[in-house]
């Protein structure tokens, strides 16, 4: 099946907007764009593609051995998330303003405040969490992140006790060098857990943040299968469908997928 000729161009006239080059590349099956200048391929995957997961994680692995980063889009991502979309890849292509961490100031977030951070400038909007905080530049927030509460890791040993970063995001046209370990260790001081895990986006990242921050590869998780609804554009997992699309309702929603995750490990 073909791309949608509407969502090709779009972001190429939008990212063409930011003084970007974009041209379109063919792998094999897939036509790619790719932003001249840069290391960035981007996949643009309908809402009907006809390719298996294990297909797009060995075109991203192809790449990967190439040095470049290949980015899986999906087109509801794209309609319903385009702000957040372009701010990652101008984050990713460095066209931020470029801050310390030192120049920043830590801070608790309420619920709300980070929700609607994380509604603003996360690909997968907020996520719950038990404590959230917030580095300030010059009174402005500019990244935050939500934790778990600590559990009992008895298989690891007694007593142990591991926590998980849940979001971490930063505003729009930023970029804070040495925010995700700053942020982790004021909340690590806090909680006094053993370790700190959180999970990357496969269809988006290699976990090159993680690694920076001194975070290890622990796991690499299998692909999802969602659920959307073709209206609403909202996904849903299959343990996560309304009651009312339970059954043969189901067939009204597309069935997508993401590439799974990469599961990283801080032990502290």
């Amino acid at each position: 099946m073909g791309l949608n000729i509407d969502f090709n161009k779009e972001i190429k006239d939008l990212l063409g907007l930011e003084n970007m080059v974009v041209t379109s590349i063919y792998h094999e099956q897939f036509q790619l764009l790719w932003v001249e200048d840069t290391r960035i391929i981007i996949n643009l995957l309908t809402l009907r593609t006809p390719y298996l997961p294990e297909i797009l994680i060995k075109l991203q692995s192809d790449y990967h051995q190439e040095e470049k980063v290949l980015i899986h889009l999906w087109e509801d991502v794209w309609l319903t998330r385009k702000v957040q979309v372009l701010s990652r890849l101008k984050s990713l292509l460095g066209r931020n303003h470029r801050i310390h961490g030192r120049s920043t100031v830590t801070r608790k977030l309420t619920k709300l405040e980070a929700e609607s951070f994380f509604n603003l400038y996360h690909l997968q909007g907020a996520a719950g969490g038990r404590y959230h905080y917030g580095l300030f530049y010059q009174n402005e927030l500019v990244v935050a992140a939500s934790f778990s509460n600590k559990r009992n890791m008895k298989e690891k040993a007694e007593g142990h006790t591991s926590a998980e970063l849940i979001r971490f995001a930063t505003k729009d046209g930023y970029t804070v060098i040495g925010g995700l370990s700053k942020i982790i260790k004021h909340y690590v001081q806090m909680a006094r857990p053993d370790d700190l895990m959180s999970y990357a986006d496969r269809d988006w990242s290699h976990g090159k943040g993680y690694l920076s921050a001194g975070f290890q590869l622990k796991a690499v998780t299998p692909p999802v299968l969602f659920y959307l609804h073709p209206i609403t554009l909202q996904r849903y997992s299959e343990n996560k469908l309304p009651e009312s699309a339970r059954g043969n309702d189901v067939g009204e929603y597309i069935e997508i997928f993401n590439t799974g995750n990469l599961k990283y490990v801080l032990d502290l």
